[in-house]
């Protein structure tokens, strides 16, 4: 018996949310272009096209704020 999988079985499984700019989108479904230059195409519409949206599994969660990000080079 491994303790630490019996441990990590009790804690609750929750999706990671993504953010990402919708680059397109269809009557069903919207393109993202993730953080890390990938692409993923998620059910849901609503976001205007350029704009950036948090979604959740494979699923449009909503728009995010259009905050000012920052690039630091360490």
């Amino acid at each position: 018996m491994n303790l630490f999988r019996k441990f990590i079985s009790l804690l609750p499984q929750t999706d990671r949310r993504g953010l990402g700019t919708v680059t397109a989108t269809t009557a069903t479904t919207t393109t993202l272009s993730t953080l890390g230059g990938g692409s993923i195409t998620v059910q849901g519409t609503g976001v205007e096209v350029g704009s950036q949206a948090y979604y959740k599994g494979e699923v449009l969660v909503g728009e995010a704020p259009n905050l000012p990000s920052y690039e630091i080079e360490v």
